[in-house]
């Protein structure tokens, strides 16, 4: 065997290991496990039911964007989900040290007489993460799932900026609203006064 050859030849199982290496496989996608490996910390999480179809328009920022119900595994199309009525949407991850302050608050604000509906968008860590958190922290809100990945529709629809979280007005005329300030809610004063603002 020449030299030309052995390298030859190395060269070819190398790009057929390198082949093997890229090829999708079903079992160590995230994505392709079943739903029922998530059922013991929904369980635990016990978040309150993801929202349904509203009436009227679907929220124009947000029509046909889908994402998971973090509680049930259910697909959420959110333009119809939130239209109709004002909702408050957090976008959050499970490592995001903000987040686990500002989730408590967006609970206790949730409860309050007046409040806006809250919708979580749980991005960028994996479901069980966020469902562990919340357990944790015992906060019950409906979030959706937007995937553990750097993009995800809801994120693209929404443009969410880098930094975690951000949380947006969606009136309930179907505008979307950014809110800018404060950047992390550490009480719920300051969520109802967002909210007034945003409206």
């Amino acid at each position: 065997m020449t030299r030309v050859t052995k390298w030859s030849l190395a060269a070819a199982v190398l790009a057929v290991a390198l082949i093997v290496a890229l090829l999708p496989r079903g079992g160590d996608d995230p994505a392709a496990k079943p739903s029922a490996d998530l059922a013991p910390a929904r369980a635990a999480a016990a978040l309150q039911p993801c929202p349904a179809p509203g009436s009227g328009a679907p929220v124009k920022q947000l029509d046909g964007v889908t994402a998971d119900c973090l509680g049930d595994g259910a697909s959420v199309d959110l333009g119809r989900a939130l239209a109709g009525t004002p909702v408050l949407v957090n976008v959050w991850a499970s490592w995001c040290e903000p987040c686990r302050t500002e989730l408590p608050v967006l609970q206790e604000y949730a409860k309050q007489p007046g409040a806006v509906r809250v919708l979580g968008v749980q991005v960028q860590s994996p479901a069980k993460d966020g469902l562990d958190l919340l357990a944790k922290l015992s906060v019950h809100l409906p979030s959706v799932f937007d995937g553990d990945g750097r993009g995800g529709p809801v994120r693209t629809a929404l443009k969410v900026p880098p930094r975690l979280p951000a949380s947006y007005l969606v009136t309930a005329a179907g505008e979307v609203r950014f809110i800018a300030n404060p950047p992390t809610f550490v009480n719920t004063d300051q969520v109802r006064a967002a909210v007034e603002g945003a409206s």
